[in-house]
């Protein structure tokens, strides 16, 4: 419990809003669930998302001998909307620095500052930059739910962080504090989503419909039948 305080400690002094621990296992569960939207085509054109399955579902493969994940969120809500206006809007997420640099500068001297503690051990770190399946395992480290709109919300922070995450060596006692779905009858983000990405039963993303997709990831022309829909999105 002490390394683990003092791990948490050196995280928020880092910046981190967050940061757990989960024990690294086979997603079963979540292997199936992958499996049938991968075969639904709800990942449109993104076909790197067919790669690496085992990864996705067994990260020990990162880092020989894996036990423990950590997982961490980081803010990123902006204080002002300066790159959007009423004629265009930007994702919040875009407005600073590439974030994948900054973060992963920011983890890799927490990890040496658990070597200075703990002697020399392996460990990754991670910035959306591998087939981990985040959101799953920021879940089971307690930094909040998998809501109906796909994302993962914590009660007190809200939605708007980055995920990154530690795969190491050391086996740490798992956060035992999991924080249950608030989402209940609520379907606001359903309603409002403009192109009905989200499953009418929420928890399912049609990505080939998702507006951050269609002006990210997709490489060829929105398709005319989103022309309507986008809200003024350009990026995100």
């Amino acid at each position: 419990m002490k390394i683990k305080n003092k791990v948490k400690n050196w995280a928020k002094e880092l910046g981190f809003s967050s940061l757990g621990f989960s024990t690294i296992e086979k997603l079963d569960e979540e292997a199936r669930k992958l499996e049938k939207w991968l075969s639904s085509g709800k990942h449109g054109s993104m076909r790197y998302m067919e790669n690496h399955f085992d990864l996705r579902i067994d990260p020990s493969g990162f880092v020989p001998g894996a036990k423990t994940m950590i997982s961490l969120s980081f803010n990123y809500f902006p204080k002002d909307e300066a790159l959007s206006s009423k004629d265009f809007k930007i994702a919040r997420y875009a407005y600073g620095k590439d974030y994948h640099k900054i973060l992963r500068k920011k983890l890799k001297h927490l990890v040496a500052l658990m070597k200075e503690e703990l002697g020399d051990f392996s460990a990754r770190v991670f910035v959306d930059s591998a087939p981990i399946m985040e959101r799953v395992w920021a879940e089971k480290s307690g930094l909040g739910w998998n809501g109906k709109n796909t994302l993962l919300i914590n009660p007190k922070h809200g939605s708007y962080f980055f995920l990154a995450e530690i795969i190491c060596d050391i086996e740490f006692e798992e956060t035992n504090v999991a924080i249950k779905d608030h989402c209940g009858t609520c379907t606001k983000c359903i309603d409002a989503c403009p192109t009905d990405a989200i499953d009418e039963s929420g928890y399912i993303l049609d990505a080939s419909k998702c507006i951050s997709y269609l002006t990210i990831e997709r490489k060829d022309e929105i398709p005319t039948e989103f022309e309507d829909k986008m809200n003024g999105w350009i990026f995100g």
